[in-house]
């Protein structure tokens, strides 16, 4: 299928943000008590000293597996209930001393992405060391498959860079984009790179789907939502990393068809990224508006674009397609077509906010999938490991050399 190359605005490089609209990582102002403890996991790590005592988020408790274990835990760390959570260093005696969630720390200003949905999925462990040490390795295939999807999407979408001088902007941007690419897929059945945002089982999600095609022989004209996986060797992934893919998939259709049913509700939406809704935009981003037949002064305006936009538009087709290419030739190597399964989708959704939202601790990767620990980063700090977890006999036995 052909599509004929879209116009959508992107950030100026001047601005260190990443490329069509999304929105960049914001600097975090790291609290004393905070840096206290990521000094303390950091002295560890390089000591590979046990972290298990170091402090609540690490105690671990047992080893359930993600798809094995109860969707809800109803034990929440220190006895904090939602609302104390919520209360966090409000001033208001204990309420003010409860932890902060990890998404009250570290996603409060931007929402959850559907990647730290399908990180999470992946090993929760893992996901909660990315967050505490701040780092996260990026690998050479990592790299080489970034590279692909922009090559994909530069087929089809034409990019105008645009200076931008607020938060407000960055927002009008990515709306702007999703208009782009919602007119590109009605009118030429085809686009890429699409960004979403949705508000999911009470928290904000974002996401970039990598391609939406249009069927044209289908008695119901429903789109078809694709993601390109690149592979380093010529084999398709194991079931857990197609059971990730395929998640993945159905969280963007999850997003998709929360927004075409107008549900996007805007007055949290500003209120929960702090934005100020009647603020002027910036000029260039105003004349990319004009330029995209959408004239408006303010993100306001935008965002009613934006939700007309999405009244225009059907649900997503239920059959979600995963496909593999070859990293070195792009040759395609198989295609994973399959149904969409809202009861699984919405319970891992629920499983990871439980996380994310202090809920519980987190969860090692189940045995049967430790193959994994493999090529984790964290391995020689990781209590399942190292031996430091009770819960598990036979850690040191799998990975001598780590311990």
């Amino acid at each position: 299928m052909t599509a004929a190359r879209s116009t959508s605005p992107i950030e100026s490089p001047s601005d260190d943000a990443e490329i069509l609209g999304k929105i960049s990582t914001p600097v975090e102002i790291v609290s004393d008590d905070e840096m206290a403890i990521l000094d303390s996991v950091l002295a560890l790590a390089s000591s590979r000293v046990s972290l298990s005592s170091l402090s609540p988020v690490f105690a671990q408790q047992g080893i359930r597996s993600i798809r094995s274990s109860p969707i809800l835990s109803n034990r929440r760390q220190s006895g904090a209930s939602s609302s104390d959570i919520e209360g966090y260093g409000d001033g208001r005696g204990e309420k003010s001393r409860a932890p902060r969630s990890l998404f009250h720390r570290f996603r409060k200003k931007k929402g959850l992405s559907v990647t730290d949905i399908t990180a999470t999925e992946w090993c929760e462990k893992q996901m909660e060391f990315v967050l505490l040490l701040r780092e996260k390795r990026t690998t050479k295939a990592m790299r080489a498959g970034t590279e692909r999807h922009k090559k994909l999407e530069q087929e089809v979408v034409k990019k105008v860079k645009i200076k931008l001088q607020s938060i407000e902007d960055r927002w009008a941007v990515r709306f702007m984009n999703f208009i782009a690419g919602a007119n590109q897929l009605l009118f030429d059945g085809l686009t890429r790179e699409l960004p979403l945002i949705g508000f999911i089982q009470g928290a904000w999600m974002v996401g970039v789907i990598d391609e939406i095609q249009m069927p044209d022989s289908e008695p119901e004209r429903l789109p078809i939502l694709v993601d390109t996986k690149t592979r380093v060797r010529n084999v398709l992934p194991a079931e857990p990393q197609r059971r990730n893919g395929r998640l993945q998939l159905m969280c963007y259709k999850y997003l998709w068809d929360d927004a075409v049913t107008d549900n996007f509700p805007a007055e949290q939406f500003f209120s929960f990224f702090k934005l100020n809704p009647h603020l002027v935009l910036s000029d260039e981003v105003k004349e990319s508006a004009v330029n995209s037949d959408l004239p408006a002064e303010t993100l306001d305006e935008i965002v009613r674009y934006y939700r007309n936009t999405c009244k225009m538009l059907p649900p997503a087709n239920r059959k979600l397609l995963l496909r593999y290419e070859l990293q070195k030739d792009h040759s395609l190597l198989g295609e994973d077509l399959f149904e969409y399964d809202p009861e699984f989708v919405e319970g891992q959704i629920k499983t990871c906010l439980e996380f994310w939202l202090g809920g519980r601790e987190a969860n090692y990767t189940p045995d049967e999938e430790r193959w994994k620990c493999r090529s984790c980063q964290f391995a020689p700090v990781c209590p399942i490991i190292t031996g430091d977890n009770r819960g598990s006999s036979s850690s040191q036995d799998l990975y001598p050399r780590l311990t």
